[in-house]
């Protein structure tokens, strides 16, 4: 009996020939996850094994747009995503990065901005380009929808999050020890006038009739700062691709820089290249 290439495999071997260098991280990084699904399998965490599922599944989700949306991810930005995936649900979650390395959540969250704005960016301006719309926006226009995209999406993570920390006590907005606090909550006249407290040094929670001191060394705030600092680098992502974005549509750049992280439409039958500049608008 003759074997013969299914169209998935042929359609595999051309994206490997396309994309070396994308197919060379999109292995290897499977590889780990897979080794690590194992390791959580056997050592019966099937929470983390679902994680390493569902990170393989995103790894999938790049190239299935692809196809479906008949667009071509330059390579750079596709390997950030893998990257910045197995980042996140891997190195972040089931290896512990988010509480090994403190500036882990702060780094990936400013990445998230990042390629929020570029995804954002990306959407509006393949509309622009597209002869059936001819919306023909400004580039300060485009470079606004991107911010506004890369914030909205960075609050709906929040909203998760908060959401999981509230029905299911995942701590996922991570809490911070403060010295010093203001709040309108101690006033003895009940008005709104804050009291400060500062020179923390311990909080005391009583469970169940028991008294039980934290010894954090402070007082203990609970995901208000962390969800803050979050929006806030996410801010600076979406400010930093906005900028770049708004520079290459009016063509004080060469776009060297953005061109790796802008898809490009394709046509049927066309091969994919490198993305062109549009035209000022």
């Amino acid at each position: 009996m003759k074997w013969r290439r299914t169209p998935k495999m042929q359609s595999l071997k051309e994206t490997v020939h396309r994309k070396p260098a994308v197919a060379a991280v999109y292995f290897v990084l499977r590889a780990l996850v897979i080794l690590t699904m194992i390791r959580q399998f056997i050592n019966g965490d099937y929470e983390n094994v679902f994680l390493c599922a569902l990170t393989l599944v995103l790894f999938v989700m790049p190239a299935f747009l692809e196809r479906r949306l008949r667009i071509d991810f330059p390579d750079t930005m596709e390997i950030v995503i893998l990257l910045f995936i197995f980042a996140t649900e891997i190195l972040g979650e089931i290896r512990s990065y988010y509480t090994t390395f403190p500036g882990w959540d702060t780094v990936m969250h400013t990445l998230n901005g990042f390629l929020c704005a570029a995804v954002g960016f990306s959407l509006v301006d393949m509309l622009d380009r597209n002869e059936r719309f001819s919306l023909s926006l400004s580039p300060v226009f485009l470079a606004l929808v991107a911010f506004c995209f890369s914030m909205t999406i960075g609050v709906l993570w929040e909203f998760f999050e908060c959401a999981a920390d509230t029905f299911f006590l995942r701590d996922m907005q991570k809490d911070a020890v403060l010295d010093a606090i203001s709040t309108v909550a101690l006033d003895p006249t009940g008005g709104n006038t804050p009291v400060v407290i500062r020179n923390i040094e311990d909080v005391i929670v009583v469970s169940g009739g028991q008294q039980i001191p934290l010894g954090l060394g402070g007082y203990l705030d609970v995901g208000l700062r962390d969800t803050m600092k979050d929006l806030f680098v996410n801010f600076i992502g979406a400010a930093v691709f906005s900028s770049i974005g708004y520079f290459y549509l009016i063509g004080r750049s060469k776009g060297r820089f953005a061109r790796r992280f802008i898809p490009q439409v394709l046509e049927d039958g066309d091969a994919p290249e490198k993305a062109e500049p549009p035209a000022q608008t």
